[in-house]
């Protein structure tokens, strides 16, 4: 009776939690359109950051509403006992972005543009005298490299503390660790669709739009949900799972600045395509079947 009564209150919490996170999350991107702002500039980009900070309000409304405290924020980054995992961490999912432009550029390597055209035709939009394309491309690099998983770090914590700190630990209450990771990429995917339908990630020109974008989007959600929840699961905080997602920001686009006009979103060449996700797709399974197997192993 009890753990039924348990159940029932976890159940209720979850709910209240998604319907809160996306109401909150959705409303927030609706502004864009709204205030009659053009997606991805100007004060669209503060929007969108203001945005990614309404999952962990879910969380602490969700927690004042059942009166379930704050005991459990998973906020201790834990380092000590995690050393290793954290040096896997920081390096490891820049690894897989720069793996993702190499394995897109394989399967299309007539797309590959050593002229950096795109890089060249920014540069021209914005005005950018005194650097060139390359050494554009060489600092980017080095930013995400080395940057990568702390200059996003505050607005990612904004939405980790929500799907991987709360929203995962609640899943994993009631269904195995497996389920729980896909369910919290499914919901995660799910709460990015008013940006996709304004262009995120995929823009607006595909051939199926805006429902392959969106398909697309909760694949990578899912994909890079394991893999951040995986991590969030064996070093008991959502601190690492903040810093892939800021690596993720950082970079994920990285590999188009290397393409040809004209290539197809859904498939690549960054990440969030099926085709240049493909590294990050069998670490995610890996992981995912990894995970199924003993809950209490160590990351490494």
């Amino acid at each position: 009776m009890e753990r039924r009564q348990e159940n029932r209150a976890t159940k209720q919490r979850l709910i209240l939690f998604v319907v809160s996170a996306i109401v909150l999350g959705w409303a927030t991107f609706l502004l864009i359109p709204f205030l009659g702002l053009t997606y991805g500039q100007g004060l669209s980009i503060a929007i969108l950051a203001g945005a990614m900070v309404t999952p962990t309000l879910s969380s602490l409304l969700t927690r004042l509403i059942t009166r379930e405290g704050f005991q459990k924020m998973y906020l201790r980054p834990h380092f000590k006992r995690n050393i290793k995992g954290y040096l896997l961490v920081l390096f490891g999912p820049t690894v897989l972005l720069f793996l993702s432009g190499v394995v897109y550029f394989l399967i299309f390597p007539g797309t590959f543009d050593p002229e950096l055209s795109v890089l060249t035709e920014m540069l021209a939009a914005s005005d950018r005298g005194g650097i060139s394309a390359p050494n554009l491309l060489l600092l980017t690099i080095l930013q995400v490299a080395l940057l990568g998983p702390v200059v996003n770090i505050i607005p990612t914590l904004g939405e980790e503390l929500g799907w991987r700190g709360y929203l995962l630990p609640k899943l994993r209450e009631l269904y195995s660790d497996r389920a729980a990771l896909v369910i919290t990429g499914v919901i995660w995917g799910i709460w990015h669709l008013p940006v996709i339908v304004m262009g995120h990630n995929y823009g607006t020109e595909y051939i199926g739009y805006p429902w392959l974008g969106i398909l697309a989007m909760i694949i990578f959600c899912v994909v890079l949900g394991i893999v951040e929840g995986y991590a969030t699961i064996k070093m008991d905080s959502a601190i690492p799972a903040a810093m892939i997602h800021s690596t993720v920001n950082a970079g994920a686009a990285l590999p188009v600045y290397l393409t040809v006009s004209g290539y197809n979103p859904l498939l690549g060449p960054a990440m969030t395509g099926l085709l240049g996700g493909i590294p990050w797709i069998l670490v995610a399974l890996v992981l995912l079947i990894k995970v199924g197997k003993q809950k209490t192993e160590s990351i490494l």
